[in-house]
């Protein structure tokens, strides 16, 4: 189930940024979804692809983050079925060449490894395509 959320305590600003972040993992959607909206954007989580294709395709987004290993459909399917050219980043751990290979064929902008990324970094590449 997705989860709009508006920065709180001073985070998000008329203006702002929405990022879509679809991680079935709560404990890292949850962090990245803190981080963002303490950044100053507005962020919806989805808990798997299907729910995070369906948010993709009928709302608004700046950049969405996805993972690739996800319950009901992977972020391969994901990438092969969003209709909208909004930048996707994606946030795997899947580090090798021919996963990140395959997601940039899809149509993906760029590729972070869960475990080798922290999420300060994250939200630096997030930037860089607003």
């Amino acid at each position: 189930m997705s989860e709009a959320t508006s920065a709180k305590g001073g985070g998000a600003k008329k203006g702002a940024k929405h990022v879509l972040i679809i991680e079935d993992e709560h404990a890292l959607s949850h962090a990245l979804e803190l981080k963002f909206t303490h950044e100053g954007f507005i962020c919806t989580v989805a808990n798997n692809g299907a729910e995070g294709l369906k948010e993709a395709n009928t709302g608004k987004f700046a950049v969405i983050l996805l993972d690739l290993i996800m319950p009901e459909m992977d972020g391969f399917t994901f990438l092969e079925q969003l209709k909208k050219k909004t930048p996707v980043i994606v946030l795997s751990n899947l580090g090798q060449g021919e996963d990140r290979e395959r997601a940039k064929k899809l149509g993906a902008k760029d590729y972070l490894v869960k475990s080798n990324t922290p999420i300060t970094d994250i939200v630096k590449v997030v930037k860089t395509f607003l």
